[in-house]
């Protein structure tokens, strides 16, 4: 107790001193006062809780006293020391360490383990989960790009995968089913169209032929050979027109493309189907400052430009049907009836055909179909504009 006495009698000459004048030796540590005898200042709120005033030490600078009341043997004593800085770290570590106080070094221990192993937990967790992450999408991600590659390839070679119980298994088997399906349904309408050109053609010839020959025995008699005429060109139009079709059923990288005069199938065209304005008073005009041509296969060409021309030819009572052919685009424009606005979502479905009241037209409703099918073969563009004196503009985006 020579410490608590040492301690006191320094409180008993501080008692009657302010806070701001009260001095602390600057090699002091943690002071120890008996309650009785600690400094006025200290005794009137010192409670078990960790107190903190500013003093001021010997050399003038502020620092802070930290203080607390605690029951030693039935007596109460107030602890006191400074916070000077790593000297107060070096004293705090002094009193953790001295054997006095194992409570508080063991504790001092466990801390700094329980923090390092913290540390260690959430370094080994991080890594674990960026690990497993890895794996798992390699897992996942593997079999999806499987299966792109497959369905990417010409071969469609699905096999490896249809066998996956996994989700990518069903997906594999669902496009395999469908491929398989699209498969037959092409090889479907490539036999039909083979088929159909062999057996229209040899019957074909045969019409073209007798009507030849029907035409020279009827020499003497011209409105009979006008009919026979008009025989023999349908027959052959009919025999280009299948041509044509079978070359829509190839892809178009195994069609060749010879360059093709526009203003020639234009005109033909339009003087084949002169017919349709026999007795109407229309006019038609090909307008063109140039031969304009282009890399095309010509019954393509022909059946796209016929198609459109035979449309403004039906559906024009009176006016004119200009054909333009310029650099870029062939269009054909009529002064007829327009299409009217309820028509225009189904402008290039098959089989719908508009059916003026008082014009008797013919066809079946696939022409402008055909047309828009052609356009996508080609890689070409179609678009319809309606005119404001009235009547349609078709054009021909061709480059």
């Amino acid at each position: 107790m020579h410490q608590f006495e040492v301690s006191a009698a320094k409180a008993s000459r501080s008692e009657n001193k302010s806070l701001d004048s009260l001095k602390v030796d600057e090699n002091s540590g943690v002071e120890i006062y008996k309650l009785s005898d600690a400094p006025k200042i200290l005794r009137d709120t010192v409670t078990p809780d960790i107190h903190e005033i500013n003093i001021r030490s010997e050399s003038g600078k502020k620092e802070g006293l930290y203080y607390f009341k605690y029951l030693y043997q039935g007596q109460y004593y107030v602890l006191a020391y400074r916070d000077i800085g790593s000297r107060t770290d070096d004293m705090l570590y002094k009193a953790y360490s001295n054997p006095s106080y194992p409570v508080l070094s063991l504790f001092e221990q466990l801390e700094k383990m329980f923090y390092n192993l913290l540390i260690g937990v959430l370094l080994l967790s991080i890594i674990m989960a960026y690990i497993f992450s890895s794996l798992s999408s390699k897992t996942i991600i593997k079999p999806l790009l499987d299966l792109k590659d497959a369905v990417e390839s010409d071969q469609y070679n699905l096999n490896e995968l249809t066998h996956l119980p996994s989700e990518v298994g069903i997906l594999a088997r669902a496009i395999d089913d469908k491929n398989n399906k699209l498969e037959q349904y092409l090889k479907r309408e490539q036999l039909f169209t083979g088929d159909v050109s062999h057996e229209l053609r040899t019957p074909l010839t045969i019409i073209m032929g007798a009507s030849e020959v029907l035409q020279s025995q009827l020499q003497d008699n011209p409105k009979a050979c006008e009919f026979t005429e008009r025989i023999t060109n349908t027959a052959k139009d009919t025999s280009e027109i299948i041509s044509a079709l079978l070359l829509l059923s190839r892809s178009p990288e195994q069609l060749d493309a010879p360059l093709t005069c526009i203003n020639q199938i234009a005109a033909k065209e339009a003087n084949r189907l002169s017919y349709l304005l026999q007795f109407k008073p229309v006019r038609c005009h090909i307008e063109a400052d140039n031969d304009y041509t282009t890399q095309v296969r010509p019954e393509l060409l022909k059946m796209a430009l016929g198609n459109l021309i035979k449309n403004a030819f039906q559906y024009t009572d009176s006016g004119e049907v200009l054909i333009h052919i310029d650099n870029d685009k062939i269009s054909v424009a009529d002064t007829g009836i327009g299409i009217p606005d309820n028509m225009m979502p189904l402008l290039y479905e098959r089989f719908e055909r508009i059916e003026p009241e008082n014009l008797k037209t013919e066809g079946s409703g696939l022409g402008l179909s055909i047309v828009q099918r052609i356009m996508a073969h080609l890689d070409w563009k179609l678009t319809h504009t309606t005119n404001e004196s009235g009547g349609s503009t078709f054009s021909i985006y061709y480059h």
